[in-house]
């Protein structure tokens, strides 16, 4: 009884090789080193940088058309040394954040309302689809008439711009959560708050942290557009003075800053995934 097993499974196997089948043969997977994918990560940004001081070093890039990146680093020397760069940050941090809480915190809410009540998707749904079609820089002119040249009109205008894709992401989350077990939920006595905090915003949590992602991006992109109104302090406010005076290597500075909000953005949503989702994580890597 012992050698059966062993001739059923080479009389099996050499069937399957007449037919033509091939015994699948299963790939291991090697753990990526952490330094290794921190290296990958920044060839890019050097392959640019490194092309922005080559262009320079040859004059093909003057500099009344981009300051070079030594010229970049300079400026902000100066700006840092003279608080005019921390200031700057300050303020604009301030406006995108709070701007953000706003419009993420409302799309949040009305998302789950729309999602998870069918009286909300009805009554709601179809007006916030026609907002969101509208662009937020057509709102600009009337947040002015209406806040005057004010930190109101340009926290506004970051809280609207940032409070449809926290919506539609939270709408489809909170739709795409398992019926049957809201049903099951509610047949154990739980009330409607009880469902949507413990079973329909974890369901919809990898929806939620996309909209998030959107949300957190858009709050920079809004603030570009916010700090053209006006603006005293900030960094849209360096720019347009560095504008009146053709300084090209602190308009790059600012340029900078603002690709460094959003790439900081970004960064600060990964790390939310992989402590709020840490199975995602495993998945990815599995996968890979």
């Amino acid at each position: 009884m012992t050698t059966a097993a062993p001739e059923r499974t080479t009389d099996e196997t050499r069937l399957a090789l007449d037919a033509g089948l091939v015994t699948p043969h299963t790939r291991r997977q090697r753990p990526r080193p952490r330094a290794l994918a921190v290296i990958l990560r920044t060839l890019g940004p050097l392959a640019l940088l490194g092309g922005w001081a080559l262009a320079s070093a040859t004059g093909a890039l003057t500099q009344d058309v981009l300051a070079s990146p030594s010229q970049v680093a300079g400026a902000v020397g100066e700006l840092w040394g003279n608080g005019q760069l921390t200031d700057a940050l300050g303020v604009s941090l301030t406006r995108a954040g709070l701007g953000l809480l706003f419009g993420a915190t409302t799309g949040l809410v009305l998302g789950v309302v729309t999602g998870f009540t069918r009286l909300g998707e009805e009554l709601l749904d179809s007006a916030i689809q026609v907002l969101r079609t509208v662009p937020f820089l057509a709102l600009v002119p009337l947040f002015m008439v209406w806040f005057g040249i004010t930190e109101t009109a340009k926290v506004a205008l970051i809280g609207v711009a940032t409070s449809f894709p926290m919506y539609v992401s939270a709408s489809g989350g909170v739709r795409n959560t398992d019926r049957k077990l809201v049903e099951a939920m509610r047949s154990f006595g739980l009330g409607r708050w009880a469902i949507v905090r413990t079973v329909v915003l974890p369901g919809a949590l990898p929806a939620l942290l996309s909209g998030l992602r959107l949300s957190m991006t858009l709050s920079v992109i809004a603030l570009i557009a916010a700090e053209e109104i006006n603006s005293t302090e900030g960094i849209g406010y360096l720019m347009a003075q560095a504008q009146n005076y053709s300084r090209t290597d602190i308009l790059a500075v600012c340029i900078l800053i603002y690709g460094l909000l959003g790439l900081t953005a970004d960064a600060v949503v990964r790390v939310l995934e992989r402590l709020l989702m840490p199975w995602r994580q495993a998945v990815q890597g599995a996968a890979r």
